[in-house]
């Protein structure tokens, strides 16, 4: 559904953002290539997630290592002309991620069919009506929850680019770098999610405790040390990325405000995390709304409505963590998320499944 109007209309949608013309020329072609293969993204997440809430985190791992092999193999051959590939440029690099993506998504399936998985295919029993309604209680949340999360963010995006092309290439370049400890506080919060929902599934909510908590000083440890290495070699780095003085410095900046709000990006993780593996998913989509809306998205309103520098815009940011990670943690504390799922046996009492 959400491919039809994106391939339909490529170029608006990359103009909202009032780059340069060649840049926004390159951004829809890129943007048109890659929606027709959303379904096999989907596909990919949903049973990749499926397995880490199981307890199997080696296939994901497996199955994404294969599909960032193929990607970069594509991406070289179809961008550079290479190993006998047609030379197609930056929509290359769509069409090259879209199929890398189909072929780690077409391994989940096989595998998921052939019984090799820890997840069974189901059977006519799969679609009862209870178990149906208790996915959409769990999943609508967390489907609004992505939705406010990348309106805010093609929001903060907008409003970064009213600056010029220097200060939104600084943001993504630095976002780039940083993704480093992005990604290993995103391996907690899979922790955190898995782990919690066992032990809840278990009936031992004091372990589910424990293990929140756990997984949250791991992800702060690690988010700290990595951030701080990057922080510290901001410079260097940024050079790496890029020669332009302006975006260097900017970028600088960008990853000196990013990096210091690494603690609180690992308790978002790894607090959200636990609550959404407690099936409390409705309480992380208020804290999104209330950090990236209410938070990061207002206050870079009001600083560029006073045409405030480009680094204010930047550090609205920090607010939106604070709030966030505020949020989160108190939720957590209060032990609420225990009883967010309704009692399985008290359900089935209401509502028996069919033998």
């Amino acid at each position: 559904m959400v491919s039809l109007p994106v391939m339909l209309f490529p170029h608006p949608l990359a103009s909202i953002f009032r780059l340069e013309p060649h840049t926004i020329d390159l951004a829809a072609g890129f943007i048109f290539w890659l929606a027709p293969f959303q379904v096999a993204f989907a596909v990919h997440f949903a049973l990749g997630a499926a397995l880490r809430a199981a307890g199997d985190t080696r296939t994901p791992l497996a199955i994404g290592a294969l599909t960032n092999v193929v990607n970069v193999f594509l991406v070289y051959g179809l961008v550079f002309g290479r190993f006998g590939m047609p030379q197609l440029g930056v929509p290359g690099a769509a069409i090259a991620s879209g199929i890398a993506f189909t072929i780690g998504a077409l391994a989940f399936v096989l595998l998921w069919w052939r019984g090799k998985l820890v997840l069974g295919v189901g059977t006519s029993g799969s679609w009862e009506r209870l178990r149906v309604r208790r996915i959409l209680d769990i999943g609508y949340p967390a489907g609004l929850e992505q939705l406010v999360w990348q309106g805010g963010f093609l929001a903060f995006l907008w409003i970064v680019s009213l600056y010029g092309t220097a200060p939104y290439a600084a943001y993504g370049i630095g976002v780039t770098l940083l993704s480093f400890s992005f990604l290993v506080g995103f391996g907690f919060s899979i922790a955190a999610s898995t782990l919690v929902g066992q032990h809840l599934g278990a009936g031992d909510p004091d372990g589910a405790t424990r293990s929140g908590w756990r997984a949250l000083r791991l992800a702060m440890l690690a988010q700290i040390a990595f951030g701080l290495t990057i922080v510290l070699l901001a410079g260097p780095l940024a050079r790496f990325m890029i020669d332009d003085p302006e975006v260097v410095r900017l970028t600088v900046i960008f990853i000196y405000i990013l990096g210091s709000v690494q603690p609180l990006m690992a308790v978002e993780y790894a607090m959200g995390g636990a609550l959404r593996g407690s099936g409390d998913t409705r309480f992380p989509l208020f804290a999104v709304f209330a950090g990236l809306i209410g938070a990061r998205v207002t206050l870079a309103s009001l600083f560029a409505w006073y045409e405030l520098p480009v680094e204010w815009i930047f550090a609205a940011l920090i607010a939106d963590y604070i709030v966030k990670a505020t949020l989160l943690t108190l939720r957590f504390r209060s032990g609420r998320w225990k009883h967010a799922v309704p009692d399985p046996i008290h359900a089935h009492a209401v509502e028996p499944e069919p033998s």
